[in-house]
């Protein structure tokens, strides 16, 4: 599908979804990544080292969730609880919001529509960063990862679905604002409209193949967008 014009998307949005890492905050700008995820595979291979090996593998933390249920709940519970942990750490040193970020929240909840964030990280690191810059007024549900069940992390539709029920509009008439193509495949997934972030060169094809409806590179085009009324539906 080509992608359509970023006004006609927000014209027939009325709830807004933003991915979290990425279009809002950069989490792990202060903590990097790959030094959590290394935690993450040490206590994971403390428990079991072969899946603890494939761990250090990664430099994604939320691989490294991912690969816990493969040992069994205890280590689920394990990393789901340092996990929580190093983000909020993180999300205290990961510095101002994304350039952009604090006027799309704005205008999204000024316009009248349903805002959400939608995220794979916990919904404690999330709470705590909108608290820590004073956003949480412009965001009616804070909907994280469900903890201890990282099958319904995005791509899973289940965080998106459940966002719309929460705000009381239909998933057709959500879009969500992610930066991955797991972003983009869980909207697709869950019946709704999404736009691509793409925050760095070379993002824009994978967005677009994974369903995006539009491309932007900067939130700031996002705010522009949506202090346009929504249409009604």
């Amino acid at each position: 599908m080509a992608p359509e014009s970023l006004a006609a998307t927000v014209a027939a949005t009325s709830g807004v979804l933003f991915d979290f890492d990425g279009p809002v905050c950069d989490v792990f700008a202060g903590h990097p990544a790959p030094g959590v995820a290394r935690e993450m595979a040490a206590i994971l291979a403390q428990i079991d080292a072969t899946t603890g090996g494939r761990a250090l593998d990664t430099d994604d933390p939320m691989e490294v969730l991912r690969l816990a249920p493969r040992v069994g709940e205890d280590a689920v519970r394990r990393i789901e609880e340092a996990l929580t942990a190093a983000e909020v750490s993180a999300v205290k040193d990961a510095g101002i919001p994304v350039t952009g970020a604090v006027d799309s929240l704005r205008a999204a909840h000024g316009s009248g529509r349903r805002v959400a964030i939608v995220s794979n990280n916990s919904a404690a690191c999330v709470r705590e960063f909108l608290a820590l810059h004073g956003l949480d007024r412009f965001v009616h549900q804070v909907i994280g990862r469900s903890p201890n069940r990282p099958d319904l992390m995005k791509p899973s539709p289940f965080s998106l679905e459940r966002a719309a029920k929460k705000l009381g509009v239909r998933a057709s008439t959500c879009t969500l604002i992610g930066d991955s193509t797991t972003d983009i495949e869980a909207a697709a997934r869950a019946g709704s409209m999404a736009i691509g972030f793409a925050n760095r060169p070379g993002k824009e094809a994978s967005l677009v193949a994974a369903g995006a409806r539009t491309i932007v590179t900067s939130m700031v085009a996002v705010a522009d967008a949506l202090l346009m009324p929504p249409v009604a539906r």
